[in-house]
């Protein structure tokens, strides 16, 4: 998947898995909770989309069905499909939401290590 998008998403999550970037929980949830309504969304279109896929009926000739095929094909199938756009669009989805789990869990770990050359010095 050679989509910019995708590859931020990718790093960000990196980023957090290594406790670069840590997240208040508090803060995340609103976001998180738009991921999580988007990832939702994307789903049920999924669901929806190999009714899509159904060849349309332009005619009984040899013309007409390779037509009515390829309108089939990019419509549920690989490549630059609808189908496959929506389960790329999925995929930054679940890796954002991943992040910013995980960058939430990370935010007190990187808190307390950041105050932790200060412990005791009061």
């Amino acid at each position: 998947m050679g989509n910019s998008s995708y590859a931020d998403a990718a790093a960000f999550r990196n980023a957090a898995a290594t406790g670069q970037i840590g997240i208040d929980p508090d803060a995340a949830q609103t976001v998180l909770s738009k991921i999580r309504n988007g990832k939702d969304m994307i789903e049920r279109l999924l669901g929806d989309a190999p009714s899509l896929a159904t060849a349309p009926r332009i005619g009984a000739n040899p013309v007409g069905n390779a037509i009515a095929a390829k309108f089939s094909d990019r419509a549920a199938g690989g490549g630059d499909s609808y189908g496959q756009a929506l389960r790329n669009l999925y995929d930054q989805y679940d890796q954002a939401e991943q992040a910013i789990t995980t960058a939430m869990s990370r935010y007190h770990e990187i808190d307390q290590a950041g105050a932790e050359p200060f412990n005791g010095r009061a």
